[in-house]
């Protein structure tokens, strides 16, 4: 079985968007014989970016009034930590940019100012990727939006929508979970036609594999 693509975000990201393509194409072969109707794939419609929570590789903003030489411009780290001035590593994955300013001015107040005001910014996100091969019209990697979800059906229509050739009802969605890859088959042709049923929202390294119809 392949292995997992791993995570890749902000830096060299058109070389790395080449590298992961070559390497998905190379894989494709192999993936169709090892898919699996895998059920520990949920359909439920959970959103593939927690846009509000602060993430490994964002680059946040630090402001304490009256204290410029507090100002820090951090990269949150991959254990959800960033350096401070006086603090030193302080914990804010997972946490709202509001909820990470009232802890950042609990331990600021705690041992070093009275009353401190601080703000937390977002300057930049962390950047996500998926994958589209087999019959789509511009088979490639593409980025995950910041600051919204992407389903299943959209993410075929950013490669350009299905080539004459494609199998609507043969895709296979492979993804991660616990540092598994697993291998699920849809019908995108029910799933578009089905009002009852939401489309599978994307998630970051997922790669879309479209199959090839029997004349």
């Amino acid at each position: 079985m392949p292995t997992s693509l791993a995570w890749k975000r902000r830096g060299n990201s058109s070389r790395w968007a080449a590298s992961l393509a070559l390497a998905c194409v190379l894989l494709a072969p192999a993936l169709h014989g090892a898919v699996t109707n895998d059920t520990s794939v949920s359909l439920t419609n959970a959103p593939g970016r927690r846009v509000s929570a602060l993430a490994p590789e964002d680059i946040v903003q630090v402001r304490v009034y009256k204290h410029l030489d507090l100002e820090t411009k951090a990269t949150v780290d991959a254990s959800g930590m960033v350096s401070l001035p006086l603090l030193g590593q302080v914990k804010v994955g997972g946490l709202t940019a509001e909820k990470a300013a009232k802890v950042i001015r609990d331990l600021y107040e705690a041992d070093y100012l009275v009353d401190p005001q601080v703000t937390v910014s977002v300057v930049e996100r962390a950047k996500y990727y998926f994958t589209v091969l087999g019959q789509v019209t511009k088979p490639g990697v593409y980025e995950l939006p910041s600051e919204r979800s992407l389903n299943i059906l959209q993410g075929v229509a950013t490669a350009g929508g299905f080539t004459r050739l494609a199998a609507p009802s043969k895709v296979t969605l492979q993804r991660t979970e616990a540092g598994q890859p697993r291998f699920l088959k849809l019908d995108l042709d029910a799933m578009a036609k089905d009002k009852k049923l939401s489309p599978l929202e994307l998630r970051p390294d997922d790669v879309i594999t479209v199959g090839e119809r029997l004349f």
